[in-house]
């Protein structure tokens, strides 16, 4: 069983650690389908294993089993990034950076941290007990970001999803601008 296999047999096993990913980093695994049917270039599957409240969907990208499976997210709007490396990865950026996909509108990350924690005072003491929980690693939110733009700027070309029902129109990169 790959790490990310496991990862997600564990989020899917405590309802406590699926709702700690559901609030505040909107990656809920009961919203598992997807607005539209999607396909890549390639032909490499897509997995759904959450989504979020405004519609998107997260997929995994890849056969099961495979060992290096990235994670993609596209959204109710056509748009569509990898988030991920693998879904490890992609959970610590969702776990660390709520925020992820206010970054793509250009918000610096000390605003959207700062919003965050006048919200919810214990966002960073959740945060860590959940990646604890996890089994991650704890990286900065600046590390994060970073680690988000490098694989965003994976997206383009292989990981730009069509959908079948709009004559394959291919989704436009979340992270515009370089990025993806």
């Amino acid at each position: 069983m790959t790490a990310s296999d496991a990862l997600l047999r564990l989020i899917e096993q405590d309802p406590s650690l699926a709702g700690a990913l559901a609030w505040p980093g909107d990656f809920d695994i009961d919203r598992r389908d997807p607005v539209e049917d999607l396909s890549l270039p390639s032909g490499t599957p897509l997995h759904p294993i959450a989504g979020c409240g405004a519609g998107g969907t997260y997929f995994l990208c890849g056969k099961a089993g495979a060992e290096k499976r990235p994670v993609l997210y596209a959204d109710s709007e056509g748009q569509a990034t990898l988030i991920g490396t693998d879904l490890v990865e992609a959970v610590t950026l969702i776990a660390v950076l709520p925020f992820w996909r206010d970054l793509a509108k250009g918000f610096p990350i000390s605003e959207l941290g700062s919003d965050l924690r006048a919200d919810h005072p214990d966002f960073d003491n959740e945060r860590d007990r959940l990646l604890h929980a996890l089994g991650l690693s704890r990286i900065s939110e600046e590390e994060a970001a970073a680690r988000l733009l490098a694989v965003a700027a994976r997206t383009v070309p292989d990981y730009v999803p069509r959908a079948p029902d709009d004559d394959h129109l291919p989704y436009e990169p979340l992270f515009e601008g370089g990025p993806a």
